[in-house]
């Protein structure tokens, strides 16, 4: 009784192997998904490259804009020298500059 259940149940298991279509299409399946050149991972990691590679391009544009502005307000002579005395202390030869520093600004050496 129990060898009969297992040869139906044996036969049941083999008849989707026995349609060679279906084999066929499986191994297709498996081999583009996975081994293929132009397979389903190497897409993925193509796009994901992508998506970094287009968030550079943002922040790169964004970049670009910025530093236009800057260029545009250092092409007048109140720019530049608005420029030069922020970044370089540059003074008037009649002008005295005074740098504050309050005590939490200065870096503690212990």
């Amino acid at each position: 009784m129990k060898s009969l259940k297992l040869k139906t149940i044996w036969k049941n298991l083999k008849r989707p192997f026995k349609n060679i279509f279906l084999l066929i299409g499986v191994g297709f399946l498996i081999w583009m998904l996975f081994f293929d050149a132009n397979s389903w991972l190497i897409h993925k990691e193509l796009n994901d490259e992508i998506e970094q590679l287009e968030q550079k391009k943002t922040f790169y544009r964004d970049a670009i804009e910025q530093d236009q502005e800057e260029y545009k307000e250092l092409q007048t002579e109140e720019g530049l020298e608005e420029y030069g005395r922020e970044h370089f202390y540059l003074k008037q030869p009649d002008e005295d500059i005074y740098i504050i520093e309050f005590q939490d600004s200065i870096n503690k050496k212990s």
